[in-house]
């Protein structure tokens, strides 16, 4: 690490008490992955003397050290190279945290939790979460329902601190007891994370926001909100997704209006939300989810607004972790570089 290097990190991290955030950023800087424009960013230096003058005005929207992927974007890569290879890669990029979908290399090769964990690590990633199924009708299937302390196990063994779910909560159907039924079980997972130490999640998908039927003034989100206990059942909120059940159902099956801000419900419960997917999307009124997905940059979300609203919140600077994903890039490295050089070049105000 160079002299400048040391003394941008220095400023970094001095200003925050998260020793492992610090580790990880001086690990970081140990290794050279986050040289550059990457590391311009990510640590708040500057190139030259202009740019400098404007840093002391402003700082990167994105919190330093909490910028993650979720793996399912390079699903292709890994199946075809092998976690190694990806993990390398999303350094370069100036990616510090991973979010599993599935602990195994498909046609790369097997690999262990143990061996998994210290992939990431010596690329300086910090595994924050995994999705795993909700139920199956397959009693053996690896889900929270069926294998619940398998699940826990895995999660434990590769120190993740959230465990979560990208399951819909309609097991049991679309009215307001059934995702009260299903929100007792969320409760339920959520207990058995939080006494191994972890936080269970649901990720939403547009569906989440839809009415329910027996009673058609009433959002099923705002059901899973109030049935589930918020210190054992934590959202990760998949943005792009929120916005798409915003354009689909602003209003009730009748044709009145029910508008909402996804923003809105972060907000108002910030503490229920450690984790986002940062998705992005082109306004398409044409299409019926209102957006075509795109890599993130290049859409209509305005991310430099959510993830302000959400980190100038007192005490919510560092306690959030950002996910950028794509369900279907066209070319996934590509994706994931050009999604991290966007989300670090985005400056706010100080």
């Amino acid at each position: 690490m160079s002299r400048s290097s040391r003394t941008a990190f220095t400023a970094a991290t001095s200003k925050n008490d998260d020793p492992e955030l610090t580790h990880r950023l001086s690990r970081r800087g140990m290794l050279g992955v986050a040289a550059g424009a990457t590391a311009a960013a990510l640590l708040g230096t500057a190139a030259t003397p202009a740019t400098a003058a404007e840093a002391g005005r402003t700082r990167p929207v994105l919190p330093p050290g909490r910028l993650g992927i979720q793996l399912y974007s390079l699903r292709d890569k890994v199946s075809t190279l092998g976690f190694a290879p990806v993990f390398a890669e999303l350094a370069k990029y100036g990616y510090d945290e991973v979010e599993f979908a599935g602990y195994t290399q498909g046609s790369a090769g097997p690999i262990t939790l143990a061996q998994l964990k210290r992939l990431a690590r010596d690329h300086g990633l910090n595994p924050i979460g995994s999705h795993v199924g909700y139920y199956s009708s397959d009693p053996n299937a690896y889900t929270f329902a069926q294998n619940l302390n398998k699940v826990l196990d895995d999660a434990q063994a590769l120190g993740l601190k959230h465990i979560g779910t990208a399951s819909n909560p309609f097991r049991y159907g679309s009215t307001v007891d059934a995702w009260k039924r299903a929100a007792e079980e969320f409760n339920t997972y959520g207990a058995a994370a939080r006494a191994r130490g972890m936080k269970f999640y649901q990720h939403n998908h547009s569906e989440e926001f839809s009415f329910a039927t027996d009673k058609p003034k009433v959002r099923l989100y705002d059901v899973l909100l109030a049935e589930t206990d918020p210190k054992l059942v934590y959202l990760e909120m998949d943005i792009y997704w929120a916005y798409v059940g915003q354009f689909r159902f602003s209003k009730r099956v009748d044709g009145t209006p029910a508008p909402f801000e996804p923003l809105d419900y972060v907000l108002k419960r910030p503490n229920r939300y450690p984790l986002f997917h940062v998705k992005d999307g082109v306004s398409d009124p044409s299409n019926p989810f209102g957006y075509q997905m795109t890599d993130v940059g290049d859409g209509d979300i305005d991310y430099q607004r959510f993830i302000s609203g959400v980190t100038r919140l007192k005490g919510h600077r560092l306690a959030h972790h950002w996910q950028a994903e794509h369900d279907n890039p066209t070319e996934s490295f590509t994706f994931a570089r050009r999604s991290s050089e966007h989300l670090h070049s985005l400056r706010e105000k100080c």
